[in-house]
């Protein structure tokens, strides 16, 4: 029993989602003791948790062995440090942006830090899942905490809304993947990790193969919202709590990207072909359906919703890739998108404390009245567009030369061309913002109340708001050491090497 329990079962590989564990509960127990307990020890319990998962998961960084743990249900490698390591950051800049507006939406705040720590703990558990059962209760950990935040604004009918519809679409989305992980199981005669199931696909690419694909594939695309299984995104992320919008934006679709790589590139390798060509389309019905509806858009939100569409597109040219440079991009972009949307999204949750206000047309002659928003916006938006010399540039620089080198010219050609129409959006709310007269401006700006940052609360969200505005402006210049540590995310994971020596590309 004592060697299963040190060489398999290797509790060491969670530990950060041990911290982040202990912290949810700790949130729990302080919100049971009153509103002014809470809100003094929940933000210093939920700090001090996502710190120590963040601590912990650089110091496994090359250092684990790459031996799955838990009797094969999770793997610690480097790409699941990566992306563990993206959920993790995304939820502390997310909860520094939410505690002024839970606090005056008059909500719980323990109750609301417990849900999302527990919505990161399934993100974070999913990217390195390698059976089908952890997949799933991870997937689900995930979804439901997911649900209970769209719906957390509960005297807000929108909000309701949202999470009505997410509750029915992520049903249906658990269904269709449950389905196709049974169809897995009935191929490996009985098992249900994800090696059994690549040893089975080697040997039997049958028709029931495809349709599990076909099924993991519809469950992948739901997660990272990429049409046509989008639906959701634009009602769930104008309903929802501006903080949750931006975690589910970054979080749960870097914890999808996670998914997609472990379950498609390391157990489908004989319908590569097919699943290559699947994502194509997707990727390419994304990149073109969500930059063009975001031109119509009014509200500043729907607008992010459907960029974040366009966004998931770019990311699959390197899933698509199959390369190393590919996969590296792929880290790469998510980390680089962590900061350019969730800074737009600080940015969006200061102007609506203000106002109460997220429609476009209300952030005319913004400049005057609040210059660090105009700023911070306007750096996160020129980011998103790809606008050198900012992170996003980067970010789409390094998409685009692995698809040229792997010659997916056509995905390159309209990732440019949707880019450009994505620039056109961006470009046109900085205009909202800075080129109006004084005379022009609009009525809620003209009301716009004095800037007062000792507010409480406002403290955590300002922090947030420069942290994230510092690294996209200057994280450009610090690309290359970036896209070294994404490399090594793609270096030190068995599952991508042998995808790329079975391929026959280059490694190194």
């Amino acid at each position: 029993m004592s060697a299963i329990t040190s060489l398999q079962l290797n509790a060491g590989a969670i530990a950060p989602e041990g911290a982040v564990l202990l912290a949810m509960l700790a949130c729990l127990l302080v919100d049971l003791a009153g509103e002014r307990a809470a809100a003094r020890w929940v933000p210093v319990f939920s700090y001090a948790g996502l710190g120590t998962a963040l601590g912990l998961l650089a110091l496994q960084w090359n250092v684990l062995p790459l031996e799955p743990s838990f009797l094969g249900a999770f793997l610690a490698d480097n790409l699941a440090i990566a992306f563990r390591a993206v959920v993790a950051a995304s939820t502390l800049l997310s909860l520094l942006i939410s505690w002024r507006y839970v606090e005056r939406a008059g909500t719980p705040v323990g109750e609301y830090a417990a849900i999302l720590l527990a919505a990161t703990l399934g993100a974070m558990l999913l990217c390195g899942s390698t059976d089908l059962v952890s997949i799933f209760v991870s997937l689900e950990t995930l979804s439901v905490a997911s649900y209970l935040l769209s719906g957390y604004m509960k005297r807000d009918a929108r909000s309701s809304e949202a999470a009505l519809k997410y509750l029915l679409v992520g049903s249906a989305a658990a269904a269709v993947f449950l389905y196709g992980a049974s169809l897995l199981y009935g191929l490996t005669g009985g098992s249900t990790g994800l090696d059994a199931v690549a040893l089975a696909l080697q040997s039997s690419a049958s028709p029931v193969a495809a349709l599990a694909l076909v099924f993991v594939l519809a469950t992948v695309a739901f997660k990272i919202a990429a049409v046509p299984f989008h639906q959701w995104t634009p009602d769930v992320y104008e309903g929802s709590p501006t903080p949750v919008v931006a975690f589910l934006s970054v979080g749960s679709k870097a914890a999808g990207f996670a998914l997609a790589l472990r379950i498609l590139v390391g157990c489908f390798e004989p319908f590569e072909a097919q699943w290559k060509l699947l994502f194509t389309v997707l990727a390419i019905l994304s990149m073109v359906l969500g930059n063009v509806v975001a031109l119509a858009q009014t509200s500043m939100k729907r607008m992010l919703a459907y960029s974040s569409i366009g966004q998931a597109g770019f990311v699959m040219i390197g899933l698509v890739c199959g390369t190393e440079d590919g996969y590296a991009a792929m880290v790469l972009y998510m980390a680089a998108y962590l900061f350019m949307n969730l800074g737009a999204f600080a940015c969006i949750i200061l102007f609506s404390l203000r106002t109460g206000s997220d429609r476009i047309s209300d952030y005319a002659g913004l400049y005057q009245k609040d210059p660090l928003i105009t700023l911070g916006l306007s750096l996160c938006l020129l980011s998103l567009g790809g606008i050198p010399p900012m992170l996003g540039f980067f970010g789409k620089i390094y998409l685009f030369f692995a698809g040229w080198a792997d010659h997916q010219y056509l995905l390159v050609v309209v990732g440019l061309l949707t880019s450009v129409v994505s620039i056109y959006y961006y470009i046109s709310v900085i205009k909202m913002m800075v080129v109006k007269e004084p005379q022009e401006a609009s009525e809620v700006v003209k009301a716009y109340p004095e800037v007062n940052w000792s507010v409480a609360g406002l403290q955590p969200l300002r922090a947030a708001l420069v942290t994230c505005v510092v690294v996209t402006a200057v994280g450009g210049i610090l690309s290359n050491p970036l896209f070294g540590w994404a490399n090594g995310a793609v270096a030190g994971t068995p599952m991508l090497q042998k995808a790329l020596a079975a391929s026959g590309l280059p490694i190194g």
